[in-house]
Order: C-alpha cells, then sequence, then structure tokens
C-alpha cells in the first residue's frame, strides 16, 4: 500500500502543510479499492485481523462518538472500543476529534460505521499515514523510501523466528503486498489510456479556433492568444523549468459571455491557471480539473461557445450540398408515400432491451448525466437532422408530414441523430404535434419518439416536457395505431419512477389496462387486437416496477385480461404478459389471483416454448410466485418440474439459467418435488453448476441444493458427485444471500458423517465460525444452524470447537443479538456445544448463564424450544441449576408448559427435570403450578417427554416429603 500511495497516487503540495491527495477520479479509484479491501479484512482474514499494530494509525476525523455504538464505551466525546489487548489497551480510541486505530477488525468496523463518509476517512487516514505498513508491522517494513525490501526482510526473519506473531505478519506482508500489486496493475490500465497532448495538437487546436474566432455574432470566441510568441525547437511556448512539469503553452482566452481565461495547455490536459501576475508572470497553480483538450475545457465554460460551435459547419458545407440532393429526393419518395398507400406501422422487436431487465428492482436515475460531445467532428447525420428541422418546426401539415417520414430515414437508433433532434428543439416540436388534431403528424411525431425515447437523456426530457400526459390523452382515441404508438412509447419512457407516476396520476393505467380488453373470450385472435394488446402490455410491464401501479392494475381489473391473453400463442403478446405478471408477482395479492386465476397452468406450458426470452419470464414468474406452499403443488400438478430440470442444460443462457434455478429452488421446499427432482436427476446437475457461474445463480442453484440435502439421499448424491468441495469454498464469498444459502447446503450436508468429514478437512466448520461474526444477522443465524449438525456429527466435536480461539466466547456473544433467528439459532448450537463438559465450562465462564436466562421471558416458540434445550444442557456443569434459579428463569419455563407446540413441551419437560435437582428450583416449579401440567405429559407417547415430565414430578415430590419430614418428623 505504500508502494501505491508513493507511485501512483495524485498528491498536491497544501501549502506550508502536508502533502494532500487530491480529489481526482483515479484518487478515488484508488481509495475506494482499498476500503473494499479493509471492509473485507475481518470476513475473510480473522486471524490477521485480530493483529494489534505496533503503532496505531492516527489521523483526524470527521466521525463524533454519535456515530458509534456496540462494542464500544462511549464517554462525552471519548469513545473507546471494547476490544483491547492483551495490556487491557483498547483497539480504538476516539478524544478530540483524533483516532486511534491498532487493528484490521477495528479499521473494517470503523468504515462500516462511516457509511457515507467512509470515503474521507480513508483519505485522511491515509494523508497523515503516508507509509502505514511502518505503522501496522514496524520501521524495518518502510516501503515508500528506496526500494521495497520488506518481503525480503520478513523471510529473513521467518528463518530465524517462527512464532505465531511472525507467521501473522508473514500473511499481512503477503495481503499488502498483493493488495499493491493489484492497485498498481489498476494505475498501469489507466496510464494506458490516458491520451496525452503535445505541442503539434495544441497548436493546431489553437489554429482552428482563430479561425472561427472574431467580433462577429456567430463567432465561437471574442479572441485566443498566446502569452509568449517565442517558440522552443520542441514546439513548446512555456520555459524550460515549466516545461519539466510538462507544461506546453499559456492562452489567454476571451469568450463572449464570460471574463478572460487564463489556461495552461500541458502534456497530462488542460486547465485554470492563476492568471497574470505583475509585470509578465504567470501564477502557474492549478485552478481547476484537467481537460483533454481546450474545446472540452471551453465547452465547460462558455455556453455561447457551445452554441456557435454548432452554427460553424463550414467544413461540412460539401457533405451538406450532396445531402440536399438526396433528402429531396427522399423528400419526394416520402411523399409519394403518404398521397399513394397511407402510412405503415412500423412492426417494433417485443423485447425492449431495459424492459427485458424486468426483475430488477433498479431504476434509472431521477437526473441522468448530460452528454458531452468528444469533439467537434459531427456526423453527416447531425447536420441532415439539423437541415431538416426547420421543416418540421415551419410547415403546413403536408410539409410537416414529410419531414417527419424524412426525419424516420435516419438511422434513429444512432445517439447522434437522437441528440440532434433533442438539440435543435425538434423535441418540444414533435411533443406539440402530439396536442394537434391531425391524426397524419400525430401518428409520424408518435412514430420518432418511440424510436428516441430509447436514449435516456431523451426519455426524462419527454417528461420534463409534459409529454406523457399527451400520450395519456391520446389513449382515448378512436384511431387504434394511434393509441399503440401512444402505449409503445409510454413503455420506454416509463423506465423512471417520476414517469411510471405522471403516467398513473393522469389516469393512463386504467385506459392501458382497457387496451387488454379488445376481444371477447373464445373469439379468434385478430393481428390488431394482438398488436393493440401487446402494446398495453408493454407499458403496463414498464409501469408494474411500482408497487403502487401493481394495486392500481389489480384494480383496474388488469388481472384476468392477463390471465386470457396468457393463454394465446402468439410470442410477442406472451413476453410482455408474462413480464408483467413476473413482476407483479413480488405482491402477496398477485401471487394468489396468479394462482386462481388458473395461469400457473400456463407459465408451465410456456416453459417448452421455443423462444428462450418468454421461457426467462414464465421461470422467473414461477420463482417468485413458488413462495407460496399451494403453488409448488400446482406446478408439479401440471407436469412443470421436468421441463424446468431440462431447462438446467441450457447454461450459455445466464439470464434463463438464474430463473429456471431460482425456480427449482422454490420448488424444492416442498418435499414431494424434491421427490421428483430426485427421478430427473436434478441435484446431479446442479452440483456441475457450482462453479464458473454468476452470483445470481449461484445463490439459486446453492438454495436449491440446500433445500434437496434434508433428503438423506440426496446428501450422499451431492457428496458422490464432488460436490462439497465446491460448496465449502463458496463459505469465502461476500454476497450475504448467497452466503446464507450456502450456510444452509453445508449444514444439511453435514448431518451426514461422511460428509462432516469432508466439509472439516476442508475447513468449513473453521470458515462457518468465523461467519458468525459477519454484520448480517441472517448470515450469522444460517451459520449458528449449520454449526449444529456439524457439531453433532463431527468425530471429536468437543476438540474441534475448543481449537477455535475465542470461538466459545464469539457464540455465547450472540446472546445479547435483537434478533430472534440469531438468537434461536445460538441456542441450538449451544445445546449442541455443551455436551462436552469442557466446552461447557468454558461458556460458564463466558457468562452464558445469565445471557440465557435473560431470554427465557419470550413468547416465540421455536426460541422456546431452543432455549430451554440450551439450558437443559447447560445444567450439567458446577452449580449452573442454582444460577438458572437466581438469575430468575425458571417460572418463566414454567409457563412453556401451556405452549400448544408438543416441541416446545418436550424441551422444557428436560429443562425442567434437570433444574429440579435443585431445591429451590423445585418451590418455584411448584408455586407456578407445573405439576399439574406435567401429570398430564406423564402419559405422553413420546418417552423423552414422558420421563422428562416423571422425573421432574419425582424430584418436586421427593423434596415435599423431605419438608413434610423434617416439619413433623
Amino acid at each position: 500500500m505504500g508502494v501505491t500511495l508513493a507511485r501512483a497516487a495524485q498528491w498536491t503540495a497544501a501549502g506550508s502543510g502536508t502533502d494532500t491527495l487530491e480529489i481526482t477520479p483515479w484518487n478515488k479509484s484508488l481509495l475506494n479499492q482499498i476500503i473494499k479491501f479493509t471492509e473485507d479484512f475481518s470476513t475473510k482474514h480473522p486471524q490477521e485481523a485480530a493483529y494489534v499494530f505496533r503503532e496505531p494509525l492516527e489521523w483526524k476525523t470527521c466521525l463524533d462518538s454519535s456515530a458509534f455504538g456496540e462494542g464500544y464505551e462511549i464517554n462525552e466525546a471519548t469513545v473507546q472500543s471494547e476490544a483491547k489487548d492483551k495490556d487491557g489497551q483498547p483497539l480504538l480510541i476516539l478524544s478530540a476529534s483524533t483516532l486511534r486505530v491498532r487493528s484490521f477488525d477495528q479499521l473494517s468496523r470503523l468504515l462500516r460505521i462511516a457509511v457515507e463518509k467512509k470515503l474521507k476517512e480513508a483519505q485522511a487516514c491515509l494523508e497523515a499515514n503516508r507509509d502505514p505498513i511502518v505503522k501496522i508491522l514496524g520501521p524495518e517494513y518502510g516501503t515508500v523510501e528506496g526500494e521495497d525490501t520488506s518481503i525480503l526482510h520478513l523471510f529473513d526473519k521467518v528463518e530465524k523466528e517462527s512464532g505465531l506473531e511472525t507467521q501473522l505478519k508473514m500473511k499481512i506482508i503477503l495481503l499488502l503486498h498483493q493488495l499493491d500489486l493489484q492497485l498498481l496493475n489498476s494505475s498501469l490500465k489507466q496510464i494506458s489510456q490516458d491520451v496525452r497532448l503535445n505541442p503539434a495538437a495544441v497548436n493546431n487546436e489553437v489554429n482552428l479556433l482563430k479561425n472561427f474566432s472574431g467580433q462577429g455574432e456567430d463567432t465561437v470566441l471574442e479572441s485566443l492568444e498566446y502569452t509568449s510568441d517565442y517558440m522552443f525547437s520542441n514546439g513548446c511556448r512555456a520555459p524550460p523549468w515549466r516545461q519539466v512539469h510538462g507544461e506546453i503553452c499559456y492562452l489567454v482566452i476571451k469568450p463572449h459571455d464570460t471574463d478572460p481565461l487564463y489556461i495552461t495547455c500541458s502534456t497530462a490536459g488542460v486547465f485554470l491557471n492563476g492568471g497574470q501576475l505583475k509585470g509578465k508572470d504567470i501564477d502557474y497553480e492549478r485552478k481547476s480539473d484537467l481537460y483533454k483538450d481546450i474545446v472540452t475545457f471551453l465547452r465547460e465554460r462558455s455556453p455561447r461557445f457551445v452554441e456557435n460551435m454548432a452554427k460553424q459547419n463550414q467544413h461540412m458545407r460539401r457533405i451538406i450540398s450532396m445531402w440536399k440532393v438526396l433528402r429531396f429526393l427522399a423528400n419526394f419518395r416520402a411523399f409519394m408515400i403518404l398521397q399513394k398507400i397511407g402510412e405503415k406501422e412500423n412492426k417494433a422487436s417485443s423485447s425492449l432491451e431495459d424492459v427485458g431487465e424486468s426483475s430488477s428492482e433498479t431504476d434509472e436515475d431521477e437526473q441522468p448525466v448530460r452528454h458531452q460531445e468528444g469533439n467537434t467532428d459531427l456526423s453527416a447525420e447531425y447536420w441532415g437532422i439539423q437541415k431538416l428541422a426547420k421543416y418540421v418546426k415551419g410547415g403546413d401539415p403536408t410539409a410537416t408530414v414529410i419531414a417527419l417520414c424524412s426525419m424516420r430515414d435516419f438511422n434513429l437508433s444512432q445517439e447522434s441523430c437522437q441528440l440532434a433532434i433533442k438539440d435543435t428543439g425538434c423535441l418540444e416540436v414533435l411533443i406539440n404535434l402530439l396536442d394537434t388534431e391531425e391524426i397524419k403528424c400525430q401518428a409520424g411525431s408518435l412514430k420518432i419518439l418511440k424510436e428516441i425515447s430509447q436514449n435516456v437523456l431523451i426519455r426524462h426530457a419527454i417528461a420534463d416536457l409534459g409529454g406523457l400526459e399527451i400520450m395519456v390523452k391520446i389513449l382515448d382515441s378512436p384511431d387504434t395505431n394511434l393509441k399503440c404508438l401512444a402505449a409503445e412509447t409510454i413503455a420506454n419512457v416509463a423506465r423512471f419512477k417520476r414517469a411510471r407516476k405522471t403516467v398513473r396520476q393522469h389516469g393512463g393505467i386504467k385506459k392501458l389496462v382497457e387496451l387488454l380488453d379488445c376481444i371477447s373470450v373464445g373469439s379468434s385472435y385478430q393481428a390488431k387486437d394482438t398488436e393493440t394488446a401487446r402494446c398495453g402490455a408493454l407499458a403496463l410491464w414498464s409501469l408494474s416496477k411500482s408497487a403502487i401501479n401493481k394495486k392500481a392494475i389489480r384494480r383496474a381489473g388488469g388481472i384476468p385480461l392477463l390471465a386470457r391473453w396468457l393463454k394465446c400463442s402468439h410470442t410477442n403478446i406472451l413476453i410482455p404478459v408474462v413480464g408483467t405478471l413476473e413482476e407483479c408477482a413480488s405482491e402477496p395479492s398477485y401471487r394468489l389471483a396468479i394462482r386462481t386465476e388458473g395461469m400457473i397452468e400456463n407459465l408451465v406450458k410456456n416453459l417448452s416454448s421455443e423462444h428462450e426470452e418468454l421461457q426467462t419470464h414464465c421461470a422467473s414468474a414461477i420463482f417468485k410466485c413458488a413462495e407460496d406452499e399451494e403453488t409448488r403443488d400446482l406446478v408439479r400438478k401440471h407436469e412443470g418440474l421436468q421441463p424446468l430440470s431440462d431447462l438446467l442444460g441450457n447454461s450459455e443462457n445466464k439470464q434463463l439459467l438464474a430463473a429456471v434455478t431460482g425456480a427449482i429452488w422454490k420448488c424444492a421446499i416442498s418435499t414431494e418435488n424434491v421427490l421428483k427432482f430426485q427421478e430427473y436427476k436434478t441435484v446431479e446437475t446442479l452440483v456441475t453448476l457450482l462453479t464458473d457461474q454468476p452470483e445470481e445463480v449461484l445463490i439459486n442453484v446453492i438454495g436449491a441444493l440446500g433445500e434437496c440435502c434434508q433428503e438423506q439421499e440426496n446428501r450422499g448424491t451431492i457428496r458422490r458427485c464432488g460436490g462439497i468441495a465446491p460448496m465449502v469454498k463458496l463459505l469465502t464469498a461476500t454476497n450475504q444471500a448467497l452466503l446464507v444459502n450456502v450456510n444452509k447446503a453445508v449444514g444439511g450436508c453435514a448431518m451426514e458423517p461422511e460428509n462432516m468429514s469432508i466439509i472439516d478437512s476442508l475447513d468449513g466448520v473453521r470458515l462457518l465460525w468465523s461467519l458468525l461474526k459477519n454484520p448480517n444477522p441472517d448470515v450469522q443465524a444460517s451459520a449458528a444452524w449449520a454449526l449444529c449438525p456439524c457439531v453433532e456429527n463431527a468425530k471429536n466435536s468437543g476438540e474441534m470447537v475448543r481449537s477455535f480461539v475465542g470461538g466459545l466466547e464469539l457464540i455465547v456473544n450472540l446472546l445479547k443479538s435483537k434478533d430472534k433467528e440469531v438468537l434461536t439459532s445460538v441456542c441450538a448450537a449451544i445445546a449442541n456445544i455443551a455436551k462436552d463438559e469442557e466446552n461447557l465450562a468454558v461458556m460458564t465462564d463466558h457468562g452464558v448463564v445469565p445471557l440465557l436466562s435473560k431470554l427465557a421471558n419470550t413468547n416465540n416458540n421455536k426460541l422456546r424450544r431452543h432455549l430451554a434445550e440450551a439450558i437443559a444442557h447447560c445444567c450439567m456443569w458446577g452449580s449452573n441449576r442454582v444460577a438458572f434459579g437466581e438469575t430468575k428463569a425458571v417460572a418463566p419455563l414454567a409457563r412453556y408448559l401451556k405452549s400448544k407446540d408438543p416441541l416446545v413441551h418436550r424441551a422444557t419437560a428436560l429443562a425442567l427435570y434437570q433444574l429440579s435437582e435443585d431445591p429451590n428450583n423445585c418451590v418455584i416449579m411448584h408455586e407456578n403450578g407445573v405439576v399439574k401440567l406435567l401429570l398430564a405429559m406423564v402419559g405422553s407417547t413420546d418417552d423423552a417427554l414422558q420421563e422428562a415430565a416423571a422425573g421432574c414430578i419425582a424430584n418436586i415430590r421427593r423434596l415435599a416429603l423431605a419438608t413434610e419430614k423434617a416439619k413433623y418428623g
């Protein structure tokens, strides 16, 4: 990291102070890579993360004490970490805005605490610690001054010493060295992409701009002059002592609409300098960002320059002269088409690129980035459209229609053509034409808007100019063609939140649903009906990304109409219909409707379509709907499990594969479906997909295997197919959803002793244990659940658990979690771990008894069951029985017997039986009426419950007899 900071980062002198990191895109990229490395360090390398630095990393922070929470001791403005070194010193201290950090674990936590301020914190830390490795490992590992000999020094030390600290240092220096190589490699890529200026290029650009400068209204600049007429032999005009900094020349530029600009042209780019000082001296200090050339710099500074540059098209005159002839012929051809055969609809593909990504909840930014022209050489098409603009703006209806048809002859999918329409003011005219009574003008305008609205800037511009409101009005038109064009354009524009809201607020959803109601049930599908419904469905697909719009579609009667069209055989209508259903299936009410309207059968049927896009949307809809048990049964009933299994063979189409594996995962929640998947050899195929797949596929594959491995036969299949090793490898992933599923799958496999020995040999149990430190409660809970079968089925489970340094303390501390599932899973794990006496003794020392007792007042039956089991096993050491009574756990446990869950009864009876060995606990139980409840359970068919209930009653009875005897002799 020190090498990168010294050689690749961009620093600037802060006057009399220390150097600071410039706020440049490259520095931000470096900082973000370092932040990612540090944030993940504690998860990926827990042992190394606990290593205490030789000296603290110290810097001025922008965080205050209010940002810190659990794990820190806060006293007004001072913060200390609860984590301490072997001398009892905190590993993080915040005092008077000075922050001192002494481990990677604390650095990781700090970055998570900083949230949006993490970039500033990383910058401040690295500015204050130019060679952080010296602070982390010691001065002998310095990397900034001279050669980087840190690794050689470490190897030399390893030959002499072989302790744990040296091994940790070895791992840390190798990890940091690997980070340095990664960052330097990124730097090389960045440098190789930079286009550097030279004197000839600058001179050519200056001469070109001078030709277009002067006092006239249409000139691009008032004047542009060098500050020096003297040119050195290398073409530079900068003095030699500035040329060593890469500077070429200095210019004074006078735009028409701003003050004079003093700029420096250097090999790195163009920037604003400090201007002319007294005499002929120049203030060379950079005062702006770097730009790649003078034109790009001026585009940012002078609107008048941008405007007049568009007018300066002399170099295009010859092309335009030729274009005039061609355009005349095109206009004449368009006119003849209009007069003789009318307009024809342009049948667009049913798959819109952005809408196709319908499973995602992501949305376009509300403020899209403005387009920046890379150079002044605009295409012939751009100038052609600019020329046509005046006919669109100023002609009679016939001339306007001809101009619109001519405009459609251009390739409107090209960005230059799209932006030409926007830049020339044609967009406003096109939207105004929608509000006329000339159907041909409206249709011509909509056909162009439909094409160019594929551009994000134009989509936002259409919404800003009120285009959506007019299009919604057109949906009432008696002209079917117009309604279709308006709906299709709405489908393109409504890809961001504000546009979707506008359509809804102006009554567009009801009108679009009505486009689906164009045939009666059972009648033949006419091409015109299908096209109308397709356009309506496309628009509803875009709009259905909004939760409010989903409800509006349902209230407008959209569900039965979508169900009717789902029975159609035409793919072009099926894709947007299924896409809409897929989006809406995230709502429980839609899932119920999809099931009750009989749509599952048609979704299953279309899994066998020849069109992969349709297969993808059908599988994705099933994925969402199969959250419900009734739907899972319907998929099986309509024989949908086999086509899903067959589609796993198409591993090239990742989008289809993600949808299919997701559907299989959710369907596998039902045991009956798992048995079918066994028949179709689905598990074997899923195992082959555990490597070299995108994360979204892996999440679903491992989720499906996690469900399937609840069956013993499949646990063996996974082992025989070599699935355990890649599964364990995924425990090092960072994606939270993936980790949750991997934990469940590994835990399921661990129920088989043969599998467990493989998991242990691959260090899988240690990886699971390390995931208990993950900040995500779902990951913590799934890891704890997975540890239960691991501990239960390991050969030397007690010794294995003890081998994890700090592991028992970690799991006991998780009893302080506020998440119910974490508490439940940890109680289950503690119940298994406590079967080993030595481990129980260690957990007792870490305060397991009071922490379990504190949870006793819960109404959650799942937590009650596993808590009672944990208490039962923890009673087996020392005076723990007595301690549970003293910490008031007995009375709440007694109330668990009133639960309606037989599993809670069993666990509670076992706990009460163990606790009843202490006389004081027997008194509390008797007072809370357990005898009557336990008597009813003595007759249970569950042997364990029967014996525990009888044993507890016997202990209470013995105490009562002893008390009587003592009282009456």
